[in-house]
């Protein structure tokens, strides 16, 4: 039996003390039974006989894509080492049921998924299920891991329309079953202001390549207000290779689901920015606009690489540190690369810019699921001064991208378990939620309120 969750007012006294967002949306928590507190009167959906109208029919989400942050070519890589600052983490939300991703909306509102099959918000000290689609994959959670049953799919990525709360619309990534009982993937946008926001779905992609492995899965807008989605090969490399298929790709969407404008011509699907992924889960921005992501390999040898729109990242052929020394000059090269060691089990990622954990600043974060880390990337133009290096792996052999030195330090180890998402509040604050009831956490998880929403900050 779940235990019901700790005295949630030793927290927001915590959270007052931080100010900003976590005073006001940050504080709440999951009982036993998982019941949420009662949502306020949903905005009735314009109806029609044959039921809600669907979320894109409703709203005009079109956005300007003109960046909506401006271009920061002076930024400037840390040279101390992000060790130096001992971190601690604060529970906000606890026995939460194996959630994956986070997305905060422009008015401070928080959406997190459960891979279980939900949507959830947390604003204003109240933690309400928003969601619940009927059409992911069914699977419940249990002490041997629900992931054993269910596979890696179900309730995935996250991501709220930039302007919400106007448009009320947030986009959701999923795992459903075909009519021929296949598995695929699913991007779909929903009203969350309908009294059922499950109903009002519109489907933007459909029939992602899906198996009970590598589905991708991460959502998140960019500085130009498209649509990013990471796919996964579904357990058949062939499929990264092929552009006319969406598995082992990085998507670039508009709000309405189109192929963005600018995309690479590549003959094959047009929303395919870049291919030859394995199984991408994390989307971060640099300031200066570069794009990086966080990608699982096999036995180790997982990856962060700079994207560039049409690049070829390699997989299947490519994966070993002298393949791509071999390998056909259209094959992009890793920043980093673990090789055949235990690897970091890349999800979730970040490039932190906020002021409530300074030794984290410019730095890129990353879920480590195996070795339950929070990876922590210096990326150093060529020619700069890098972090010490004495505990941490510096990469910067003729195979890697040259176009900066990756210094990789790992944080929080076994502290708070398998991290799957980092996200940056509005408040400049720091925030992961765990995976440690998926039925691979090691030794000492999950503990008794796992799993958690928990803020990230320096120890006192």
């Amino acid at each position: 039996m779940r235990n019901p969750c700790r005295d949630a007012r030793s927290r927001r006294q915590y959270l007052a003390a931080l100010g900003g967002i976590g005073a006001t949306a940050l504080a709440g928590c999951r009982g036993e039974s998982g019941t949420q507190t009662e949502p306020p009167d949903p905005t009735p959906t314009t109806t029609t006989a044959a039921g809600p109208t669907r979320a894109l029919d409703r709203y005009d989400v079109s956005l300007s894509h003109e960046r909506s942050q401006l271009s920061d070519t002076d930024w400037t890589a840390p040279t101390t080492s992000p060790t130096d600052t001992p971190l601690a983490t604060e529970p906000l939300i606890e026995d939460l049921e194996i959630p994956w991703d986070l997305s905060f909306a422009a008015d401070g509102t928080l959406f997190l998924t459960e891979r279980v099959g939900r949507v959830l918000s947390f604003v204003d000290g109240s933690v309400r299920t928003v969601t619940e689609p009927a059409a992911v994959i069914d699977a419940e959670s249990s002490d041997d891991g629900w992931w054993v049953t269910g596979g890696e799919g179900g309730t995935l990525g996250v991501a709220a329309h930039p302007t919400y709360p106007d448009p009320p619309v947030v986009y959701v990534y999923y795992t459903t079953m075909t009519d021929d009982d296949e598995r695929v993937n699913r991007v779909v946008a929903m009203d969350v202001s309908a009294e059922d926001p499950a109903a009002t779905e519109s489907v933007l992609v459909d029939n992602i390549p899906g198996s009970k492995i590598h589905n991708g899965g991460r959502l998140t807008f960019g500085p130009e207000n498209y649509l990013w989605i990471t796919t996964g090969d579904a357990g058949d490399g062939e499929l990264s290779a092929d552009t006319d298929s969406l598995g082992g790709k990085v998507l670039r969407v508009t709000p309405a689901g189109d192929p963005a404008p600018g995309n690479p011509d590549l003959g094959g699907d047009p929303r395919v920015f870049t291919y030859g992924h394995r199984n991408p889960q994390g989307l971060a921005w640099l300031p200066d606009g570069t794009l990086v992501a966080s990608e699982h390999g096999p036995t180790g040898r997982d990856e962060l690489n700079r994207l560039e729109a049409g690049g070829y990242y390699g997989w299947p052929d490519t994966r070993k540190h002298a393949e791509y020394l071999d390998a056909d000059p259209e094959v992009r090269r890793p920043l980093a690369n673990t090789g055949n060691t235990g690897g970091w089990a890349p999800s979730g990622s970040l490039f932190y810019t906020g002021d409530a954990v300074p030794s984290l600043r410019n730095r890129l974060l990353t879920g480590g699921l195996n070795g339950q880390t929070l990876l922590v990337t210096t990326l150093t133009p060529a020619g700069a001064d890098l972090p010490p290096g004495a505990d941490a792996e510096v990469y910067d052999a003729d195979w890697t991208d040259d176009a900066y030195t990756a210094t990789t330090h790992s944080l929080l180890a076994n502290e708070i378990g398998r991290i799957r998402h980092v996200e940056q509040g509005p408040d400049g604050g720091l925030y992961l939620v765990t995976s440690n009831r998926d039925g691979r956490a090691g030794d000492g998880f999950p503990r008794e309120h796992d799993d958690v929403l928990a803020r990230v900050s320096p120890a006192e």
